[in-house]
């Protein structure tokens, strides 16, 4: 079989469209599998459904400290400790994120005081976690656990992981327009991947550019999913919880291509909240570049290379 053969499978997981693909595969082995252990992080992980070891957290808010499986644990201590940087992203802002409602019907522009009763439960340093128990526990009655921020990432390095066992020797990764690439192109001899740049402000694939990088992962974050108009004024959906308000930005959005996924996403978020390049940003191990694209239509590539 052709390395160039490719089974590709689509399903619905995560709240998005998952696209998996591999290329010279002889069956869906390992992308069925991928496509179970996905279903499986969601029922430990989702906050859309009443049961899952996030919700039991969830439920025991300002009560008692929850048992968790490790590997639930481990993500829910790398979202704590990401948002106690207070660069921007916060596993936390549930509650904020509920009272303004941007992209529902109850969609609205609270009052200054009740955002101030909410940025009372978001405070990061409110949780307790217990390396030992592996136990986890909200302090304060209210308090919400949200991992929709940083899950896909750690879910598509596992998915990776899983491949990797498998012996897949080239694949995609797409969930939901976190992107991962696994093993070398097998379209280019050099086996490097041809990676689009998403426009945050078209339609989904349309691109500013393109890069060419080994096996990484490529995250977007930007502006362009879900707003809110009110007497003329746009507010889009990314929260800054320092603030309690729609964070204010030149930015449309920021890709971030990283070794690792969970990386990716958790730095486009920080470069997205910083509005633009942090000094020496891209010399960090195991990250490759960013390209900044701005409401005015400016795109800044920092570290990759940008091709038409």
């Amino acid at each position: 079989m052709s390395r160039l053969t490719k089974r590709v499978k689509v399903g619905y997981g995560l709240g998005t469209t998952i696209t998996l693909t591999t290329f010279g595969e002889l069956n869906d082995v390992a992308i069925d599998a991928a496509m179970t252990l996905v279903a499986e992080y969601e029922d430990r992980l989702t906050v859309n459904r009443q049961v899952s070891e996030v919700m039991s957290i969830n439920h025991a808010a300002g009560d008692h400290a929850v048992v968790v499986s490790p590997a639930t644990y481990q993500l829910v201590k790398r979202a704590v400790l990401a948002s106690r940087e207070n660069f921007g992203f916060n596993a936390l802002i549930g509650p904020l994120v509920k009272l303004w409602a941007i992209g529902f019907k109850a969609a609205n522009v609270p009052d200054e005081s009740d955002i101030a009763a909410r940025k009372q439960l978001i405070d990061p340093m409110q949780v307790e976690l217990n390396d030992d128990q592996l136990t986890v526990k909200l302090l304060q009655p209210g308090m919400e656990l949200d991992l929709g921020g940083i899950a896909k990432g750690e879910i598509a390095d596992r998915i990776a992981d899983l491949w990797r066992a498998y012996g897949v020797a080239s694949g995609i990764i797409d969930l939901g327009g976190n992107l991962v690439f696994v093993g070398e192109s097998p379209r280019r001899v050099d086996g490097q991947w041809v990676i689009g740049v998403q426009d945050p402000q078209a339609e989904r694939h349309d691109e500013v550019g393109r890069t060419v990088l080994p096996a990484c992962s490529a995250v977007t974050s930007g502006i362009y999913e879900r707003f809110l108009i009110v007497a003329g004024k746009q507010y889009h959906h990314l929260l800054d919880s320092r603030t309690g308000h729609p964070l204010q930005t030149k930015l449309a959005g920021v890709t971030v291509f990283a070794r690792q996924s969970v990386v990716a996403e958790t730095e486009a978020k920080r470069l997205f909240f910083a509005g633009e390049p942090i000094p020496n940003w891209e010399k960090q191990p195991d990250i490759y570049g960013a390209v900044f694209v701005y409401q005015d239509g400016r795109v800044v590539p920092v570290g990759v290379h940008l091709q038409a």
